[in-house]
């Protein structure tokens, strides 16, 4: 049954791993009635992580879409990932809800772990509000648990309730702004009661914090504070719900998604207070009717799904699309309903529907419905942390293996697939081991294929210490026309960096012009493996002598002396070994900096420096340099020495040599491979 509402809110649910993002959802679901009966995650009977690898893994691997109504408003919920391995794939979807809530454990040492949650909506610019999980849990002082929050937010942190402590645990809550007491009861609604006398003064000193919070935004507000005057009880709700949709202050809630304890008062300020479509839409500087992918999956039965949000006009099924590309596409369409999909005949403004038949859709894309091709603003992407080179177990299935890749890339935009030239190597790229793990599952789970995975390749490379004169002669006579070329080359290093460079000083035609480039490219074959089993770089190659024969000589055998010249001369020029070296740029809360240093060390890295992250307190840039080879791993210990928070960006730097023990044991292993 359709709501009474106009247009439907889109909430976001972020926050760390095990905060319980989803059973909050699954709270959500069952106290708006669009479930009869609550599932629970941990017995694998929630709507949300419904997937296997998520029911497995017993935490959300992908993003949970679902819809409800309550009291006559219609709501989207986006349920995001809190893991790093997956939290990646949020981002594109957080750009478009209309406010975000930040689930936290009560513990005050666990509330940095909602920071880069904090800081990828203060990015986005995405009203937000805090909802704190467990409260039957809690110990110890909740001002602590407020305090450890603002050290992390940008916006002050506003206390919307008042935690009622009895027998040392939290039964219950005053409503600051309502001023009004209810206690939780299991199952059930809280219920109303008075402000117990001994609360009183808590009560107030609370209330009047919140309202100096508000103050700063309001002038008459102040002033009233200022002169004891007493502010209406409207101008106050007034004030939050203008101050939480500007994204001013980060409201906070208490309560128990597990108990139900607290989740109808967040729905219902949520109802109140949480801006509407057209935030979201000027935001992603959207204008016209049009509808922007959240994500893509790949059903069984319905083939490519584009779960989007109209952010416009309200659609009906069967609408032209228009693409980025100006391609068109008739789109069937689906309403989300408790995490279920149900054919719709038309959706409302903000609803999150799903299209099928939109081939060409991808995450992050906007279909417009006016006929006008729109292309949504960049998202930041960051920067893929883990790799594997992977290939099928079973070299027949080479293309199912592609085709499948290509839809799980569809599907989760955090994962990238290369293929890298020097190697050959097709490389699936992510944000650790356990986001790849999952894509693995996957592709034995969906398609039926097994692959066999390991590290990619290091890039190694070889160079010379010395130069040389050598001749490459190839003389082969067969029945008929023989092959014969025959050239002098000057082999000699060049400056780092430099590659290859060939010139050529031949005089009196000793080697015809017409053949020149053949041995320049019979040069460059040679340096595809020098004498330690690896490309060979940085060095000069000079053609200064030869000799032809009139019928005998060709492009191919010219081509095949150059190939031996510089073959048999490498081995004379002192090769030696070079590995790449990386520049990384790490961002880790501040107490870990100097277990980081000392495991980079561990690693062969070069500290260069660290500093305070800009605009994130607590927390410290790391620049170093470190191999190649040594970094490919290195998030899995990074995440361990940061209670999951650590993350770097990188890129190639410079090539070093490596000498001494290390360099025998790459040679060897070249070897062994070769």
């Amino acid at each position: 049954m359709r709501a009474a509402s106009q247009s439907v809110r889109a909430v976001g649910l972020v926050g760390p791993a095990g905060a319980g993002k989803t059973t909050l959802l699954e709270a959500l679901l069952f106290a708006s009635g669009a479930l009869g009966r609550r599932g629970d995650v941990a017995l694998g009977t929630s709507v949300g992580d419904s997937s296997p690898e998520s029911r497995r893994r017993g935490q959300s691997t992908e993003i949970n879409l679902a819809g409800f109504d309550f009291l006559g408003d219609r709501f989207a919920i986006v349920d995001c990932p809190g893991s790093a391995d997956f939290g990646a794939a949020a981002d594109p979807a957080l750009a478009a809800v209309d406010l975000a809530v930040v689930v936290v454990d009560p513990q005050p040492e666990r509330a940095v772990l909602a920071q880069p949650a904090l800081q990828a909506l203060e990015r986005l610019g995405v009203p937000r509000a805090v909802f704190v999980n467990k409260i039957d849990q809690a110990r110890g002082q909740l001002d602590a648990l407020t305090s450890a929050l603002q050290g992390i937010s940008a916006t002050p942190m506003v206390a919307r309730q008042l935690p009622l402590i009895e027998d040392g645990r939290v039964a219950g809550f005053v409503d600051l702004a309502l001023e009004r007491a209810f206690v939780y009861r299991a199952g059930e609604p809280s219920r109303q009661i008075d402000i117990p006398p001994e609360t009183r003064a808590d009560e107030s000193q609370a209330r009047f914090h919140m309202l100096e919070q508000l103050s700063e935004f309001d002038d008459a507000l102040l002033e009233q504070l200022l002169t004891d005057v007493s502010p209406a009880r409207d101008d106050v709700f007034a004030d939050l719900v203008a101050d939480v949709q500007q994204a001013k202050i980060t409201p906070i809630f208490f309560g128990s998604a597990h108990e139900g304890f607290g989740v109808r008062r967040l729905l219902k300020a949520l109802r109140h207070e949480a801006p509407e479509w057209p935030g979201a839409a000027r935001r992603l500087g959207l204008d016209g009717g049009c509808a922007y992918v959240l994500g893509v999956s790949h059903a069984a039965q319905m083939g490519k799904l584009a779960y989007a949000r109209l952010l416009g006009p309200e659609l009906r099924e069967g609408v032209e699309l228009t693409l980025p590309n100006r391609t068109r596409a008739r789109a069937s369409m689906f309403s989300m309903e408790a995490g279920a999909l149900r054919k719709a005949a038309a959706s409302l403004p903000g609803e999150v529907v799903a299209f099928a038949k939109i081939d060409d859709a991808t995450t992050g894309q906007l279909l417009s419905a006016d006929g006008q091709a729109r292309v949504a603003p960049a998202q930041a992407r960051a920067c893929p942390l883990y790799a594997l080179a992977i290939e099928a177990r079973d070299r027949k299935d080479d293309v199912r293996l592609s085709a499948a890749l290509t839809k799980l890339t569809e599907e989760d935009s955090s994962l990238t697939l290369r293929r890298d030239p020097a190697t050959q190597e097709t490389v699936l790229e992510g944000f650790g081991e356990a986001h790849l793990q999952i894509t693995l599952d996957r592709l034995r789970r969906r398609y039926g294929l097994e692959v066999v995975t390991r590290f990619p390749a290091t890039g190694y490379r070889e160079s010379i210490r010395k130069g040389v004169v050598q001749r490459g002669r190839h003389k082969k006579q067969t029945g008929g026309h023989g092959q014969f070329g025959d050239v002098v080359v000057e082999i000699k290093p060049a400056a780092r960096g430099s590659g290859f460079l060939f010139s050529q000083r031949i005089s009196g035609g000793a080697v015809p012009k017409q053949w020149i480039p053949a041995v320049e490219q019979g040069l460059k074959d040679a340096l595809e493996r020098g004498p330690m089993g690896f490309p060979v770089i940085d060095l000069e190659a000079v053609l200064t002598d030869g000799s032809s024969h009139s019928v005998d000589s060709s492009e191919a055998a010219f081509r095949a002396a150059g190939r031996l010249a510089m073959t048999e001369g490498l081995r004379a020029c002192e090769p030696y070994l070079l590995e790449p070296i990386d520049r990384l740029l790490i961002s880790a809360p501040s107490p870990s900096t100097p277990r980081i240093t000392a495991a980079m060390s561990a690693r062969r890295g070069q500290i260069l420096g660290f500093e305070p992250k800009p605009l994130w307190p607590g927390w410290d840039e790391i620049r170093a340099y470190m191999p190649e080879g040594e970094r490919r791993d290195f998030i899995l210990e990074l995440r361990g020495l940061t209670q999951g928070l650590g993350v770097f960006e990188t890129a190639f730097d410079h090539m070093a040599e490596l000498g001494g023990r290390l360099a025998e044991e790459v040679v060897k292993r070249q070897k062994q491979v070769a």
